[in-house]
């Protein structure tokens, strides 16, 4: 009877033991998983962010340089007419 119960608590902790490890072998999977989706939502976004910047920057830029241009050529028009000066 001793040895009965003595097997059938070993078969228990051997159970235990198996679901055990691979609660921790699935843990773990899902640590990476996490960490994996996690890295590349970052990297993602990072990219986003500094295409977005860099499309803001040159749209700068470009007004910036049309402005310039229609300064340089309105010149004249800026200026008040001659009679007008005192």
């Amino acid at each position: 009877m001793i040895k009965k119960k003595m097997i059938d608590s070993l078969a228990k902790l051997s159970v235990l033991l198996v679901i055990f490890s691979i609660g921790l072998s699935s843990c773990a999977e899902f640590k990476e998983a996490g960490r994996t989706i996690g890295h590349t939502t970052r990297n993602v976004t990072r990219e986003i962010g500094h295409g977005t910047r860099d499309v803001v920057r040159e749209i700068g830029h470009g007004t910036k340089r049309v402005v310039n241009s229609i300064g340089e050529e309105t010149t004249d028009g800026a200026k008040p007419p001659a009679d007008d000066e005192q």
